[in-house]
């Protein structure tokens, strides 16, 4: 089974990244590549280096070998802020939302429009964000009620979606998105891949981080695995089936190789 080819229209680029804390090896000469407008999935267990990966690529962390091109262009970047100028938007598990503000509130949070009160007082104009965040939502299948209601009233997936819709308003191109349906349901698990659909569909690429390979197949056009901080290989998605990426993913030569031994095993 060969590699997938390196294309020219990479927007992201890791090449040959390594990186440590102290003795411990995290990632070691990791090589992924994104290209415009598509789905790349990064596959791995718990512990296979994803979070590092995905910090790395976020600017949260720099690599300590290889290099990290954004346009075909070496970049280092000093903090997330540096990412997001890019236009690289990161969605974590935890959606870094506050429960208790409302939707609106969510949205704009740290980029708050704002208006004139009496003519000289700058005050955050809430019907702009309500109108706003309540259109981009629609936008994304989310229909809200009432844009001032408390996001912790809204569902798990209406959360991711909330998130992801806010990136792509404020002109994320790469959208770096941290296990979305580990903790939803079946409809929300695939009203979070409709989005990631629409997503694509509008130019963005996107890097979809999981472990789930059966969210993953269907909307993923290339695959990266990642087993103990090191590449498996990336994959387009004619060059691999989805039984492939599973039996990768689970160590298929070893669980034989254990199941060969235990059976050899006499009580």
């Amino acid at each position: 089974m060969s590699t997938a080819q390196a294309n020219d229209d990479a927007i992201l680029h890791l090449d040959q990244v390594s990186k440590y804390f102290g003795k411990v090896i995290a990632l070691k000469d990791v090589t992924l590549k994104l290209r415009r407008g598509e789905v790349h999935c990064l596959l791995g267990d718990n512990g296979a280096g994803k979070s590092t990966l995905i910090k790395t690529l976020a600017g949260v962390w720099s690599p300590n070998e290889g290099r990290y091109l954004v346009d075909g262009k070496p970049v280092h970047f000093e903090s997330p802020k540096d990412a997001l100028d890019l236009g690289i938007a990161t969605v974590y598990q935890d959606l870094a939302l506050v429960p208790l503000l409302s939707v609106a509130r969510n949205f704009f949070m740290g980029r708050e429009p704002q208006k004139k009160l009496f003519g000289f007082i700058n005050v955050m104009d809430l019907d702009l964000c309500a109108t706003t965040a309540r259109a981009k939502l629609a936008e994304m299948g989310i229909h809200v009620r009432d844009p001032h209601q408390a996001i912790g009233t809204m569902s798990g997936g209406e959360r991711q979606c909330l998130a992801i819709a806010r990136a792509i308003h404020f002109g994320a191109r790469v959208l770096i998105l941290d296990e979305p349906t580990a903790a939803l349901g079946v409809k929300q698990s695939f009203n979070v891949l409709k989005l990631i659909h629409l997503a694509r569909a509008k130019g963005i690429s996107v890097i979809f981080i999981t472990h789930n390979v059966h969210h993953a197949y269907p909307i993923g056009d290339t695959f990266t695995l990642l087993n103990r901080g090191r590449s498996m290989g990336s994959f387009a998605k004619h060059e691999i089936s989805k039984n492939e990426v599973l039996d990768m993913m689970a160590g298929g030569a070893e669980m034989q190789k254990l199941i060969g031994e235990l059976d050899d095993i006499t009580v």
